[in-house]
């Protein structure tokens, strides 16, 4: 007897998996926030200096003072900020003033600009006042991350978080690149004001129940100092971090004028060379979860302080005919890009799963004071030696220099851990 014939129905086409922390609306809109405004962080990255250079003519000494000038406040600020937002109940309020006094300040550059009033010492005021916003929008991000994630979701959760990073960082310089090529380093910043009010409106749509605030004795200043110097998982990757922060700002104070100047790159070509190869990132932040998993979290922190600094010396090598040179740019970013975003997500979860939640901020904010107020001294370093000795040579001993930041991890528990920590 012969069969029925049964008609095959084509399987329906298979829609593609949001991932689950993205489906809770929460951390849905906390995450689209973060996102939005690092596509204006990058543009504004580019711009800025591409503005000092361009408009202004600023030499090697003066980029060092504009970095330093933006990234002075992570010194000065970083650890009273921490210790006032951890006494702070509502840590989101403090992200959505900051969105919103960094759009405002951001609008004053193009505005003074058409009024012929733009200057150098003024762009270095602008860039202090939104660094130090941006002090207190970061050191409130780890507290409300804390609140909104679960801790078996840390790495998911950066890695989601660091996966818009890397594409703010394929798109942000490309756009921002364009922008200031077409319509000028000033107009491309109203760009970066938009994203601002985006991501001020999405925070403020966030819906998530904050951990009560508490006082008391052992929660000031010296609570974070003293948290961070007994903890041998923490104080290592600070002083990796650190040591390979103040030698990479020696190199990002030479970078924009050494590939523009020397190497003769346009500013809408630079853009395309720092999107194209920060698709590193977005293959970072794929990639980190499985690579953590398969070599352990510590393991992971080391190979990112090695793969992040590693393939920048070959920007200072650079020569020769000019597909030759724009290949190994391309390369530098890519790989270097790749690293940042394995150092990023696996450093950034120890710390968070090693820290008491009633001190995150309070910890971030000793961290930022440390790892990043050293940002500062190596951007003036690097314009004094750019001055004194050349701005190639300033470059080689940024890259290399930058490598000596993995001896700390390297003799910590890190290298044999496994596991997210607990708190230590």
């Amino acid at each position: 007897m012969t069969e029925p014939l049964v008609l095959a129905h084509p399987a329906p086409p298979r829609r593609p998996r949001i991932p689950r922390l993205l489906q809770q609306t929460a951390f849905r809109r906390y995450w689209s926030a973060q996102t939005v405004s690092l596509f204006g962080d990058q543009i504004t990255v580019l711009a800025v200096p591409l503005l000092a250079v361009l408009a202004i003519g600023a030499g090697p000494a003066e980029m060092g003072y504009l970095t330093a000038t933006a990234l002075l406040p992570n010194l000065l600020f970083s650890l009273p900020a921490g210790a006032w937002v951890d006494r702070y109940p509502h840590r989101r309020h403090v992200m959505i003033v900051a969105d919103l006094g960094r759009a405002g300040l951001l609008l004053a550059v193009p505005l003074l600009w058409w009024a012929d009033a733009l200057t150098l010492p003024l762009l270095c005021v602008v860039a202090f006042l939104i660094g130090t916003l941006s002090v207190f929008f970061e050191v409130a991000h780890s507290s409300l991350f804390a609140a909104l994630v679960r801790r078996p979701d840390y790495v998911d959760a950066s890695s989601l978080i660091n996966g818009s990073r890397a594409m703010s960082y394929v798109a942000g310089p490309s756009i921002g690149g364009v922008l200031v090529q077409v319509l000028t380093a000033p107009v491309a910043l109203v760009a970066d004001v938009l994203t601002y009010l985006t991501s001020a409106v999405f925070l403020a749509r966030t819906r998530v129940t904050e951990r009560p605030v508490q006082t008391g004795p052992g929660l000031g200043m010296a609570a974070g100092v003293r948290y961070v110097a007994h903890s041998a998982v923490l104080r290592a990757i600070l002083l990796g971090t650190t040591t390979l922060n103040l030698f990479n700002y020696m190199f990002a104070a030479l970078f924009v004028l050494y590939v523009t100047t020397e190497l003769d790159v346009s500013p809408g070509l630079l853009g395309l060379i720092i999107g194209a190869g920060a698709l590193g990132g977005l293959l970072g932040a794929a990639v980190t979860g499985p690579i953590s998993r398969r070599i352990g979290i510590g393991p992971a922190v080391i190979l990112g302080l090695v793969v992040f600094p590693a393939p920048l010396i070959l920007v200072p090598l650079a020569g020769g005919p000019r597909p030759l040179v724009l290949g190994l740019l391309i390369t530098a970013e890519f790989v270097s890009a790749l690293g940042v975003m394995v150092l990023d997500i696996a450093a950034g979860s120890v710390q968070i799963a090693a820290t008491p939640e009633t001190m995150l901020a309070l910890v971030s904010g000793f961290k930022r004071t440390v790892n990043y107020g050293i940002r500062p001294v190596g951007a003036l370093i690097g314009g004094a030696l750019g001055a004194a000795i050349g701005v190639r040579p300033a470059l080689w001993i940024a890259t290399l220099g930058a490598l000596l930041g993995v001896l700390w991890v390297l003799f910590s528990p890190l290298s044999t851990m496994r596991q997210l920590p607990e708190e230590c």
